[in-house]
């Protein structure tokens, strides 16, 4: 499978294409992220005949329908909603997307917010996109666009609570190392969109749910944080991830946590609410840029193996035990035969402790840097474009990166203060892609010759 540069462009191919090596290992990152593309996946995915659209083996009437709209957010969301203009045609009437990564359309508004905290404009659309549920009937037709990012692209912070309340939370969060379905349980609860709210304020329009998952294990609730799925988690839950971090939030989001834990509010829908008006459609997730990146290795010429789909813990721990694979491949052969690509999906965290700049894909490909054998290369990038706070994908490493004990002593002391970007730039290692219209989480490409 090949890559499409109208979609997928590491901009600094040239310079991180050092042999053919590394020219493998960026082909098949550029691959992976080109097949999640919000473009391809719906011309694959969607198809309308005779009136009819059938995702799947769903087929929805157009011709039952007084209003077809797209509502939602996320990393890929104006991506979508111009992809299904395309498909559908006069047929869609409207909608309201949320997104950090805008493209033009015609028909659905497009609003441009920030990720991974998100800021004013994306609370006014997410709040837009609530309205336009609320004003849905049992006439209407919604295609829920859910994908990577819409936790942060569609706030709407609940109850009394303000913007600058949920913006304190999800940066202590993000920095806390907490797993994604932690930080989403709080979320969650602090907002009047997510948590299946979503699907709550557009019944009894009919919901089709478009996920793009950039969640391991392709949870429905943890996705964007549930816009429209049935949330299993609790007020209890979410303070509970507060104390269990020792996480210093707002006065006001502990108040309203705790209020709702002592059956004060309402909870969010849950597992006996009526979602019967919802069916979910999972277009992509990390297997779809896994499965084009092995396919391009493959091509290549060598053996290639799925390590998991599931990585996750601490990012540099992650990175120390992918070195360690490539380590047991050159000197054994074990689990695959070099020369191999061995690919992994996932998604890791930091412990924020120090004052530097990076990302989780940035801290993997440094601590494993430090341990890669000679003959090894690392690429590993989010497939949003955006790594963690920064504005590079991630990141290409071999055992060059980190040469002699001089330069290994500062990689450990960037290491210790978050500061990997610093020195990957230094050496010339960041990945840069600009955002992709797409999220399916960290694609992992480790080749060794």
């Amino acid at each position: 499978m090949g890559t499409t540069p109208d979609l997928v462009t590491i901009r600094n191919r040239d310079a991180l294409a050092r042999t053919d090596a590394h020219a493998t290992v960026l082909d098949c990152l550029a691959a992976g992220i080109e097949a999640a593309h919000p473009q391809r996946v719906l011309d694959d995915a969607l198809s309308v005949s005779n009136g009819q659209v059938r995702i799947e083996d769903a087929v929805y009437d157009l011709g039952a329908y007084d209003e077809v709209l797209v509502l939602g957010g996320g990393n890929a969301a104006s991506q979508v909603a111009a992809a299904l203009e395309e498909i559908l045609g006069p047929a869609l009437d409207g909608g309201v997307v949320v997104t950090d990564d805008p493209v033009s359309t015609e028909r659905v508004d497009v609003v441009e917010g920030t990720h991974p905290v998100p800021d004013e404009a994306a609370d006014r659309g997410a709040r837009r996109v609530r309205e336009a549920a609320e004003s849905a009937d049992a006439d209407a037709l919604v295609f829920a666009v859910v994908t990577g990012g819409g936790s942060a692209l569609l706030p709407a912070p609940a109850g009394d609570l303000a913007l600058g309340d949920v913006q304190a939370t999800t940066e202590a969060l993000l920095a806390s190392g907490a797993a994604i379905d932690e930080i989403n349980a709080v979320r969650k609860h602090l907002s009047a969109v997510k948590g299946g709210h979503l699907a709550a304020a557009a019944a009894p329009a009919t919901v089709v749910s478009l996920v793009f998952s950039d969640v391991v294990g392709d949870d429905l609730a943890t996705v964007a944080s549930g816009p429209t799925a049935p949330d299993p988690s609790t007020y209890a839950d979410a303070v509970a991830v507060l104390d269990r971090y020792d996480l210093d939030v707002p006065a006001a989001v502990r108040a309203h946590l705790q209020a709702g834990a002592a059956g004060e509010r309402g909870e969010t829908p849950g597992p006996d609410a009526d979602f019967s008006h919802v069916r979910h459609h999972v277009l992509a997730d990390a297997w779809t840029a896994i499965d084009a990146a092995r396919e391009t290795a493959a091509e290549a010429g060598f053996e290639t193996m799925v390590l998991s789909s599931r990585v996750r813990g601490e990012a540099r721990e992650q990175g120390l035990a992918h070195a360690a694979v490539a380590e047991e491949v050159a000197a054994s052969g074990n689990p695959v035969e070099p020369p191999a690509v061995v690919l992994s999906g996932g998604e890791t965290t930091v412990t924020v402790r120090g004052e530097g700049c990076g990302g989780p894909n940035q801290e993997f490909a440094l601590r494993a840097a430090l341990e890669l054998p000679d003959g090894a290369v690392l690429g590993t990038v989010d497939t949003d474009g955006k790594d963690g706070g920064t504005d590079a994908a991630g990141a290409l490493v071999d055992a060059d990166t980190v040469p002699d004990a001089a330069t290994a002593a500062r990689a450990r002391d960037h290491l210790a203060d978050n500061d990997a970007a610093t020195f990957l730039a230094d050496r010339d290692a960041l990945v840069w892609t600009g955002q992709t219209g797409t999220n399916v989480n960290d694609l992992r490409v480790l080749l060794v010759e």
